[in-house]
């Protein structure tokens, strides 16, 4: 196959309800024991669905009626994110970020609105993946599972246990990497209470993400929606996906390599990510710098809480260490931590295409062009806390996530039906394209072998 990294432009094609069909992916299951590689770097063209009949600085259609948010955008809760949708059907995100808020369904309503052209009618994979999200919702996978997420807590409590009865009985390295896993896992948990898929009450999940994001990782979960709701919008679109502002440290694309003042730094990128040296000054910043300022900012002093209280429980338990000695236990256990969250979440987006800045394109193709699934099995499964399925999760943020395993034959047959590329690999193979991405946007002045 090509390399993982490619700068692919529009093509010319045959464009039918939205997609230009450039290739067809063959049948492989969810497994993983087999994937169409070769369509990795060449997925089906999206087509532009910006609609031309509707004002771009402040009109979209949501479920059959043309809105106008000009006087909303400024006030909108969720933040500017809704800028994003501004000219286009915005049905799939509205629906996805609002199924469990009445609050918002009183708030559209109340906004001037006019009926859809006649002649429109969406395009045909969007319109079977509502059908589909319609059946799923039916059929109960979006309801929460409280015994689940009971063990979802108990399993991080008793692995931050483990790791401080480790280091309290002289194995610190281990005790150290015990709980940098538990951290990260931290960060698997409250992701899930971000998308308020936890118990499924909006007020509850946040409080519950405050908790475990502030306690467990030290980082603010109201600062995390504003930016990851961004993430789940646009996937890979330059200029709305926060995934992609990633400099000074790294640079997952060409187009934003290019833009590196310090091109010895990023000619290293691959190891020092994988390494865990970027990773882990990514997580300092977040943990002291931009996490809690964002929420002294919107005066958020319950996420304050639990961030102090973090750091206080650390002393309690290792002060005895002296001030050198506990920081520098902090640091590493900080950088596992760290490289374990933030490499798994590479692997499903980081070496595919992006979408440019004034290309809108369908919910559904955000989640099938640019985005990769890890391999179905149950220490995957368990690794990745179900979010090897990116395909799914983006498609359905608010479906508990333990359900994606049921699903995932469900939304291939969908894109199958379309001509539409479900990309599901090995994990281990994953790992190296996502490597081999980072080496490359690191070296673009190097004369690379791109043949794998």
């Amino acid at each position: 196959t090509t390399a993982a990294v490619c700068i692919k432009e529009d093509v010319p094609g045959e464009e039918q309800e939205g997609v230009s069909a450039v290739s067809k992916t063959g049948a492989y299951g969810p497994s993983g024991a087999a994937h169409a590689s070769s369509l990795v770097d060449t997925p089906l063209v999206a087509a532009d669905l910006t609609l031309p009949y509707l004002d771009k600085s402040k009109e979209m259609i949501i479920n059959g009626r043309v809105y106008d948010v000009s006087s909303f955008v400024k006030r909108h809760p969720g933040g500017s994110v809704i800028k994003f949708q501004l000219g286009t059907d915005a049905s799939d995100a509205y629906n996805n970020f609002h199924i469990r808020s009445k609050k918002a369904d009183k708030m559209l309503r109340s906004l001037p609105s006019r009926e859809v052209e006649d002649e429109y009618h969406g395009d045909a994979l969007s319109r079977d993946y509502e059908a589909l999200r319609q059946e799923l919702i039916a059929e109960g996978y979006f309801k929460p599972n409280p015994a689940h997420v009971a063990y979802r807590f108990v399993e991080v409590a008793a692995m931050y246990c483990a790791g401080v009865a480790l280091i309290w009985s002289g194995r610190w390295w281990l005790g150290a990497i015990v709980a940098g896993i538990a951290q990260g896992r931290c960060g698997w948990l409250m992701h899930e209470g971000g998308h308020y898929s936890l118990t499924g009450n909006i007020k509850i999940d946040r409080h519950l993400q405050m908790v475990t994001y502030g306690l467990g990782c030290g980082m603010s979960g109201c600062y995390w929606r504003n930016q990851h709701n961004k993430h789940h919008t646009t996937p890979q679109k330059l200029g709305a996906d926060p995934d992609l502002a990633t400099l000074p440290l790294v640079a997952f694309h060409k187009i934003i390599s290019e833009k590196a003042k310090n091109k010895s730094w990023i000619s290293w990128q691959a190891p020092l990510f994988f390494g865990g040296i970027i990773t882990t000054l990514v997580a300092f910043g977040w943990q002291f710098v931009m996490h809690p300022k964002h929420a002294l900012r919107v005066n958020n002093y319950v996420e304050l809480f639990w961030m102090a209280t973090r750091y206080m429980l650390w002393h309690q338990c290792f002060g005895y260490l002296g001030l050198g000695g506990e920081c520098l236990l902090y640091l590493f256990y900080l950088a596992i931590g760290a490289t374990y969250i933030f490499t798994n979440f590479a692997v499903s987006h980081t070496h595919k295409d992006v979408v440019p800045k004034q290309k809108n394109i369908s919910w559904s193709l955000y989640s099938a062009n640019h985005t990769t699934n890890c391999d179905n099995g149950p220490i995957c499964n368990w690794w990745m806390a179900y979010l090897n399925f990116q395909i799914e999760h983006h498609l359905f943020p608010s479906m508990p996530q333990y359900n994606h395993p049921k699903i995932c034959h469900r939304v291939k047959a969908l894109f199958d039906k379309h001509g539409v590329e479900y990309d599901v690999r090995p994990y281990w193979e994953c790992v190296r394209v996502t490597y081999k991405n980072l080496l490359l946007v690191g070296n673009l002045g190097h004369d690379h072998n791109h043949e794998d």
